[in-house]
């Protein structure tokens, strides 16, 4: 497992995936907020307090598991583009992920389509490679969310299992972290 603590900043050509801020607050609930940002994660936009309450657990997951979630900034102009990172929510899902740290991103609408999601998971798959215990992560998607699936493929995820989660059809793709070299 990584130090518990605070997210390390992490960069790519154009991003800064850095430690939350409360400041952060605004534009991530703006996003969360959003129908088309949760059409298929939760279905539902989420509430000011529901946010809130995200971002908590947020800092929390670095503070107890030594890996969490990062906001995703453009480094062009430090604007917020979204969310990506690693969790264990402990989901009530059959089959179980089996405390599999889950991978998951989220970007505002206006960023859809530029290639973030794929830049910014990369970076924080690597970033697992070296600091997870795990072998293994995973990700949970609607099994219609296609833009989702493909960049989870382009991190290097593969179909693992069919799941059920609240009821619904619910697809578990899994990455191996890759041998490391003596």
């Amino acid at each position: 497992m990584a130090d518990t603590g605070v997210a390390p900043v992490l960069e790519t050509a154009r991003l800064v995936l850095r430690p939350h801020r409360r400041e952060d607050f605004a534009d991530s609930a703006a996003m969360w907020a959003d129908i088309d940002v949760v059409r298929h994660i939760t279905g539902t936009p989420s509430s000011a307090e529901a946010s809130w309450s995200r971002l908590l657990r947020y800092a929390g997951h670095w503070s107890l598991l030594g890996f969490g979630y990062w906001v995703v900034e453009a480094k062009q102009d430090a604007r917020f583009v979204g969310e990506v990172g690693f969790a264990d929510y402990r989901r009530d899902i059959v089959p179980s992920l089996d405390g599999r740290p889950e991978a998951g991103w989220v970007l505002r609408t206006s960023e859809h389509g530029k290639g973030f999601a794929t830049e910014a998971l990369t970076r924080a798959v690597e970033w697992a490679d070296g600091a997870l215990a795990s072998d293994e992560t995973v990700c949970i998607f609607d099994p219609e969310h296609t833009p989702s699936i493909r960049v989870a493929q382009k991190a290097g995820y593969d179909h693992a299992m069919d799941a059920v989660y609240h009821g619904e059809p619910t697809l578990v793709m899994a990455r191996r972290r890759p041998e490391r070299q003596p």
